[in-house]
């Protein structure tokens, strides 16, 4: 009923959101001699506070048309490479100078957590000039029929498997966030079937391998309260006429109310700056505004199957630290890995992982030989600077990249060890 009543609100808001559009395209008109007042200004100025407050923003684009390689601008074209009901598998396929030396194959996994894959826009361009990257494009599950049956975490791991495989050996995967635990999940139960086409190297940015240690609010708040709670108050059908129409799912608008209220004040502060930008014309200023909200209020609905098992599972039951994960009635054993090399990353000032749950990754791998694992703690910056920012692109960026291009399977004489004492050639 919730879902149905916020759509029939959006529907109603359109005809005064339309003119409330009109009349600031009216009011900012260089034609109007208004609109080089203060009054003129302070009017355009509420009513693109007013539209933009009641929109729906659709999925931003990652416009990533161009990168640098060798000093050299080389084009970028996103192609799909590998599909699925819920995800779309992007490759940026870069136009690469002639004798070019092969560069490392990167899965990048995107959260499934709101956010649509373009969060990671930032990411995905800074490491671009120095590898391959592939990057899960999920689909808004309000955007997927019935007919496409579902989706939960085991599906998740699967869709893991299966890209990885789709991209051939020597493959690095990169996990930021809520992947952390499916993707290690993943490569656990590969290097546990002797899998050729486990990844090379994994590095895990900011995700709740174990929310135990340095428990957060959201942390808190799964812990508070049954899964019977979150299957009563969070999910819901999809209305009509969506292509999803009936499919039980977490709808984008409770999610973002709950980022939204975690900073509340910041958020009303950065709307009223935007709106005090805009009087004084201070386009920049303005304009940066536009571009993060543009990204942050872009949300999408995750079915419902997925949401109540990564709550329960990673959330209430800590089942992958204490080794009780079960992937489609079979344990992963995190022991197992024993040729994947891993990287974990923390943000010092994490407020949704908090410091010491993505290093307890390397806690629970304990055959992973020591020279092909490594951790970093980033002084002074909270969950969105581990992966995004000048902090990222100037400290962490550059180790991840040195961590792959050490642990790239050409680099890596030794054979690949298989379950049972068996040996594997590259």
């Amino acid at each position: 009923m919730y879902y149905q009543l916020y759509e029939l609100n959006h529907a109603m808001m359109a005809p005064w959101r339309a003119v409330a559009d009109q009349m600031r395209l009216a009011y900012s008109n260089p034609f109007n001699p208004w609109s080089h007042t203060f009054f003129g200004r302070t009017m355009a100025a509420g009513l693109e506070v007013m539209e933009r407050a009641t929109r729906r923003y659709g999925k931003p684009a990652f416009g990533l048309s161009e990168t640098m390689v060798d000093g050299q601008a080389v084009s970028v074209h996103e192609k799909v490479v590998w599909q699925r009901p819920f995800c779309n598998l992007v490759h940026f396929e870069r136009c690469l100078p002639a004798g070019h030396r092969k560069d490392p194959k990167i899965l990048m996994v995107a959260p499934m957590s709101g956010h649509y894959a373009t969060l990671l826009r930032g990411t995905v361009e800074t490491l671009l000039p120095n590898a391959e990257i592939y990057i899960t494009d999920w689909i808004d599950a309000r955007m997927v029929p019935l007919s496409d049956g579902s989706f939960d975490l085991d599906d998740f791991i699967d869709y893991v498997i299966e890209m990885l495989h789709a991209l051939g050996p020597d493959t690095h995967v990169i996990a930021v966030c809520q992947p952390s635990v499916p993707v290690l999940a993943a490569v656990a139960v590969m290097e546990e079937d002797g899998d050729a086409f486990a990844p090379s190297s994994m590095t895990l940015m900011g995700g709740p391998i174990d929310t135990r240690v340095n428990p957060t609010a959201v942390n808190r708040l799964a812990e508070e309260r049954p899964i019977d709670w979150f299957r009563d108050n969070v999910i819901m059908p999809v209305p009509w006429p969506q292509p999803g129409f009936m499919r039980m799912v977490y709808p984008g608008f409770l999610q973002l109310s709950g980022f939204m209220s975690m900073n509340l004040d910041r958020h009303l502060i950065a709307h009223r700056e935007f709106f005090e930008h805009l009087v004084k014309n201070d386009g920049d200023a303005a304009e940066k505004h536009r571009d993060f909200y543009d990204e942050y209020l872009a949300v999408m609905d995750m079915t419902a199957e997925f949401y109540l098992q990564t709550v329960e599972t990673v959330f209430m039951r800590h089942a992958l630290p204490k080794g009780e994960m079960m992937h489609r009635n079979r344990r992963v054993d995190t022991t197992a890995i024993r040729n994947v090399a891993l990287l974990t990353v923390e943000g010092e000032n994490d407020d949704i992982s908090g410091l010491g749950q993505t290093k307890a990754a390397q806690t629970i791998c304990t055959n992973i030989p020591d020279a092909k694992r490594m951790h970093y703690m980033q002084p002074d910056v909270g969950h969105y600077g581990v992966f995004n920012g000048s902090r990222f692109r100037r400290e962490i960026a550059p180790r991840i990249l040195s961590f792959i291009e050490a642990n790239g399977r050409a680099k890596n004489a030794a054979p690949r060890v298989i379950k049972g004492g068996k040996s594997a050639g590259k």
